[in-house]
């Protein structure tokens, strides 16, 4: 039975990953700030909520695997960029809440932590806090490394880069080279044939910026989806050509398949979220700030089950 911890879980996208593959998990604490979010998570989970959770400072906090994804509004490129130095209040500066819990846990930690968020974060103007985090972490007796990873290479036809940096506690370092790597699966598969008439474009302000770039543009889909955000309908946005000058956006339930959610996981959550307008504005944000669920299968594919590229050929 793996014990995880998820800071900033979102929608459990490591604990679908285990799922998936097969290994027995216990959450032992989930935190999230954003009731909808919470809403979901339980709804996707609750067959399965045999354990209940505990609080961060609960009296047995001993996870094997510790993850967070701290927001990265204040680091994205698309964001403020205001950074996440310590005491800033900014949101991404919670990253420093893990490195903290990591300290109260005493003489026991957890074997691995992983961190995710944008590739901006090794930017010039952000990577300080980036290289101090690492710093931080050796500090308490891990050795880390960081690589950029796109969806594309985990199966999932959405160009998603996100740097992911994987501690370990002792001297060990994890090797991103070996993850098992499988080919982008065609759109298709992950679209539906006949989405309903409430997704296509009718703003002027959107269909006027169709093929355009910079800023103002809206990019037409082809082999793959661009990266999935909280919104479908600003610019820039991703549509679909559907033919005779009918464009539409991504549905809820796609946006949930590009970040390797399966359908039942979806329904789940959509069963406890009113639509209100055109869109179920909750889904698409929860599927936004997600980590893609297939990246996280390769990882725990090699830390706990041992597979990797090179044994698999």
């Amino acid at each position: 039975m793996v014990q995880i911890l998820e800071l900033f879980g979102g929608i459990g996208s490591p604990r679908c990953a285990l799922r998936n593959i097969g290994i027995p998990v216990k959450a032992i604490d989930y935190v999230e700030i954003d009731e909808k979010a919470v809403r979901s998570y339980n709804a996707m989970f609750a067959n399965e909520l045999e354990y209940k959770t505990q609080s961060v400072v609960g009296w047995n906090l001993k996870p094997d695997i510790l993850i967070h994804g701290s927001p990265c509004q204040d680091f994205s490129i698309a964001g403020h960029q205001k950074g996440a130095d310590e005491g800033s209040e900014t949101r991404s500066s919670l990253m420093w809440e893990t490195i903290h819990i990591i300290e109260q846990m005493g003489e026991w930690k957890p074997k691995y932590v992983i961190w995710e968020n944008v590739k901006n974060v090794r930017s010039k103007h952000m990577r300080a806090n980036h290289d101090r985090y690492i710093k931080e972490m050796s500090r308490l007796g891990y050795t880390s490394n960081y690589a950029v990873l796109d969806a594309r290479e985990f199966g999932l036809p959405q160009a998603r880069e996100r740097v992911f940096t994987v501690s370990i506690l002792g001297t060990d370092r994890f090797e991103f080279d070996d993850l098992i790597r499988t080919p982008m699966k065609n759109i298709d598969d992950f679209l539906l044939k006949d989405a309903p008439k409430e997704y296509d474009v009718t703003q002027p302000s959107v269909l006027n910026v169709i093929g355009n770039k910079g800023i103002k543009r809206a990019t037409v889909i082809k082999d793959f989806a661009y990266t999935i955000t909280t919104r479908q309908d600003r610019t820039p946005a991703q549509v679909i050509d559907m033919g005779n000058g009918r464009y539409r956006y991504l549905t809820e339930l796609e946006c949930w398949r590009l970040q390797g959610y399966n359908d039942s996981d979806f329904y789940a959550a959509a069963a406890v979220h009113k639509r209100k307008g055109r869109y179920t504005m909750p889904l698409y944000k929860q599927a936004g700030n997600s980590i893609p669920v297939t990246i996280f299968e390769s990882m725990f594919r090699k830390i706990l089950l041992g597979e990797t590229e090179n044994r698999r050929q």
